[in-house]
């Protein structure tokens, strides 16, 4: 059963050295984002299951010590999606590692030292029903006795002119509503986005919270909402359930 859930935006950005000399720009994002891992801690999960975007539609899951890299944006650093069972292995291949969205998950974790549970990764893509989406998330919830919830994912990346998808109005209100939902721990909202809606805005999260809502149906859990901004035309947002 789900007992805790954070909801983190996911851009490589939020790691300094990616972030180079924009990094304090996102220092309120990071301590947020501490602030919903601990809260995840503080539940005791005996899972923790991270979703994020990826470019595939749908993944079966990364185990626990995938490797992950951030290569592709200029900076040598490699991470780790919680600790390795038994001896360490060397970097996977490019093809067996995270998403980028699970390696900024990986990241936060081990910024944040996170021990606590088991840790498994799922990668869903923008293209996956919302169905499909409220499927998985319920048997998430059902894999263990206490199950964490990480889900990664962006809001509209049309906030602005210089946004990745330039200006579009439809933009801030539809941002307005996810972060409403994510708040108030909304499940109904959340299963009822507008997934068409939700691609022409660029909204790389809509699949990872649809998962959540999925999870989070029998649960009962409150929200709360720790950060909200669009610094870079991009919607982020941090949120926590419990």
């Amino acid at each position: 059963m789900l007992v805790a859930a954070a909801v983190c935006p996911c851009p490589p950005l939020l790691v300094p050295q990616v972030a180079a000399g924009a990094a304090p720009e996102l220092d309120a994002a990071r301590a947020a984002c501490t602030d919903a891992l601990g809260l995840l801690a503080a539940a005791r999960p005996d899972r923790l299951v991270v979703v994020g975007p990826a470019e595939e539609r749908e993944r079966p899951t990364y185990p626990q010590g995938t490797w992950g890299a951030f290569r592709g944006f200029g900076v040598d650093i490699d991470v780790r999606l919680g600790r390795a069972e038994g001896h360490a292995a060397a970097p996977a291949p490019p093809e067996l590692r995270l998403p980028s969205s699970l390696a900024v998950a990986a990241w936060l974790l081990e910024r944040t030292g996170w021990s606590d549970a088991p840790i498994e990764g799922l990668g869903v893509g923008e293209p996956l029903e919302a169905e499909r989406c409220i499927e998985i998330g319920r048997d998430i919830a059902a894999r263990a006795e206490r199950v964490a919830l990480l889900a990664m994912g962006d809001a509209s990346a049309c906030r602005t002119l210089k946004a990745p998808g330039y200006l579009d109005e439809r933009a801030a209100p539809f941002d307005a509503s996810v972060a409403r939902a994510l708040g108030s721990a909304d499940v109904a909202a959340l299963k009822a986005l507008d997934t068409g809606l939700a691609r022409e805005l660029k909204a790389s999260g809509r699949a990872p919270w649809q998962v959540l809502a999925g999870a989070a149906e029998e649960a009962g859990l409150s929200g709360a909402l720790l950060y909200e901004d669009a610094p870079y035309g991009v919607g982020y947002l941090v949120a926590t359930w419990s």
